[in-house]
């Protein structure tokens, strides 16, 4: 497990499209303890690294139980939900994952790109872009994430501009409003009762 900033040649293993070149910065194969420098749980759902693989469920029923008590069911941990923190301004992320669950949910699986600020929300027949919630919304009428399969994910964001590729299919998408100024984490949240699973990721800056 490499963690930090390394040299530019060490990053040339990816071959980046928005950027001239990329310097990493975080790489995990998951073969340890959560890097609790990186990542967050959040919502007291439950992460546990097994086999190479870090996976979330969703949280213990005396929590849930406790969060319904006291009126907030939205956070009450039903869904796996994680941060992965010191995400550059301008940013590479591959890596290997997957969400599995009975069908898609409305508002899930998705991932956020700065926290509620640019969210990559998958469905069955779409994806869709929210940007800063509902300033600007943006659809692509192609399932890009399947749901109870291993799928290789690469996303580039610069000011602008947002490269989506998953597998064998790729989207950019452009705005003015695409910024990740002043955010610095992507949030992983999958579909109630579901889970996710992370193989290995990788962070790089671009430059």
């Amino acid at each position: 497990m490499l963690i930090g900033f390394v040299s530019m040649a060490e990053g040339a293993d990816y071959q980046p499209e928005l950027f001239e070149k990329v310097k990493l910065v975080y790489e995990d194969s998951f073969d340890g303890e959560l890097n609790t420098d990186f990542w967050e749980v959040r919502q007291h759902s439950t992460w546990e690294i097994a086999a190479g693989v870090l996976t979330g469920s969703q949280s213990s029923k005396e929590f849930q139980e406790k969060m319904i008590a006291k009126g907030d069911r939205a956070h009450a941990g039903f869904k796996p939900v994680i941060w992965l923190k010191q995400v550059p301004e301008n940013f590479v992320c591959s890596m290997r994952m997957r969400y599995d669950a009975k069908d898609y949910h409305p508002r899930f699986p998705l991932l956020d790109l700065g926290h509620h600020i640019h969210t990559l929300l998958f469905a069955g027949d779409k994806t869709t872009l929210k940007i800063k919630k509902n300033v600007e919304i943006i659809e692509v009428e192609e399932q890009f994430l399947p749901l109870n399969q291993w799928v290789d994910v690469t996303i580039e964001l610069k000011k602008g501009t947002i490269l989506l590729k998953i597998d064998d299919k790729k989207h950019i998408f452009k705005s003015p409003e695409i910024d990740m100024t002043g955010h610095s984490q992507i949030d992983f949240k999958g579909v109630d009762f579901g889970s996710c699973q992370i193989d290995h990721i990788k962070v790089w800056e671009g430059l």
